[in-house]
């Protein structure tokens, strides 16, 4: 190879403010893709409905869209590391992802059900690469901080998505109208998306770690943390449930149900910026201080009045942002580069099943008895913590030993 190839093809270091503006850019594509697809998931339900679907139909293709995605998830992550070419996976995830919605505005019924489950095919596809990538950014930022500004901005997206459609359908719109209307956004996304593909386009020029603690395949270390996330995801009660419960027990009048959820969004949005600053200070530490807050959640919104529903879903918000910054973090903290696209995959596909059998779980419990419901939410959550602190001593202990030789970072 010529010096002039060789100088072309090295790795140029960027800059912490060449990150930042990466991180933001991904974030301002994520917030553009909320608020389309999470806009479209408000009311695909009520649409199929329309389009003459029965509930078992709408039951079926929500549950196989995300059944296929933890597969996809795990063949795209190993796809991208395998190939090198993240950007090229993560584009063609965003096109069929964002593009699948705007498009259910002129299905009939069969489309509609094809279309819904092309729209989580694409996500499932796109979010292995993707976060691969901004953890090499996040890196230089603090990997807390960086995924943790990045779900912030996701957030705000998924609150404004709906709030938007609900609007279009006040003032007089059909569902088509909402469908065709978030054509716009999804267009901001994958304009922003190739911007910032021109601008950088080798996210690994961000990268400032040195080896890992456990060579270059994926650490044993890691599927440990695996099944702390797992146990997570399985005793975390979702959202539908949650508010199934208020309706039920008419702890929250339906009117301030979806007002709720904005209020846990909007805590969720808050603890990832909060919480990813407090991972680049003391690391897996602070999931394991997360952890035990919101295992406090079930209980207080299953069993308590409106006051405790309210704390409870401010705490659950906690949860959930702990577990989309803090939880994201750490995989890229553990994973070397050259496999974080398989990490992601695996972390994925993991956390989506476990979180899939839970959410199962708990809706029988609830049928049977709500104590039982909260009991097993709380235990499921109790039992990573011991997990998840057998990661932390293990890692200290590795990184004194590596500091000690002389090969840390």
């Amino acid at each position: 190879m010529s010096d002039a190839a060789a100088a072309r093809d090295r790795p140029v270091a960027l800059s912490y403010r060449h990150a930042l503006r990466f991180i933001l850019l991904v974030g301002a594509v994520s917030l553009f893709a909320d608020m389309t697809y999470e806009g479209a998931r408000s009311i695909t339900g009520p649409y199929l409905a329309m389009l003459g679907a029965s509930a078992t139909a709408v039951g079926f293709v929500a549950g196989f869209g995300e059944l296929i995605g933890y597969a996809v998830r795990l063949a795209s992550g190993y796809l991208s590391d395998r190939t090198g070419r993240y950007w090229a996976v993560t584009i063609f995830g965003y096109c069929v992802n964002l593009l699948a919605v705007p498009l259910l505005a002129l299905a009939g019924s069969w489309e509609a059900a094809l279309l819904i489950v092309l729209e989580r095919m694409g996500r499932a596809i796109r979010t292995p690469a993707r976060d691969a990538m901004l953890s090499h950014a996040a890196g230089h930022t603090g990997l807390g901080w960086g995924f943790g500004l990045h779900e912030a901005l996701d957030q705000t997206g998924a609150v404004i998505g709906p709030l938007a459609l609900g609007a279009v359908l006040y003032f007089g719109g059909d569902y088509r109208t909402g469908f065709a209307v978030l054509l716009i956004p999804a267009l901001l996304a994958l304009s922003v998306l190739l911007a910032a593909r021109l601008l950088y386009p080798r996210p690994r020029d961000f990268e400032l770690s040195g080896p890992t603690l456990e060579g270059r395949g994926l650490p044993s270390s890691l599927w440990v943390y695996l099944a702390a996330v797992a146990l997570i995801a399985a005793g975390y009660a979702d959202f539908p449930l949650i508010a199934y419960h208020f309706g039920k027990a008419e702890v929250i009048a339906p009117a301030w149900i979806p007002v709720l959820y904005a209020v846990a969004m909007a805590t969720d949005a808050i603890a990832a910026l909060g919480l990813g600053r407090m991972f680049d200070r003391i690391g897996l530490a602070t999931m394991i201080l997360a952890t035990l807050g919101s295992l406090l959640a079930a209980p207080l919104a299953f069993l308590g009045g409106p006051t405790a529903a309210v704390v409870g879903m401010a705490l659950w918000g906690v949860g959930m942002g702990a577990q989309e910054s803090v939880m994201r973090a750490a995989i890229a903290q553990i994973a070397p580069a050259e496999r974080r696209g398989t990490a992601y995959g695996i972390f994925n596909a993991l956390y989506g099943a476990a979180w899939f059998a839970g959410s199962v779980l708990l809706g029988a419990l609830y049928d049977w008895s709500v104590l039982a419901l909260v009991a097993a939410s709380m235990l499921l959550q109790a039992a990573s913590l011991p997990v998840l602190l057998w990661v932390v001593r293990t890692s200290r202990r590795r990184r004194v030993a590596a500091e000690s030789a002389g090969t840390a970072p």
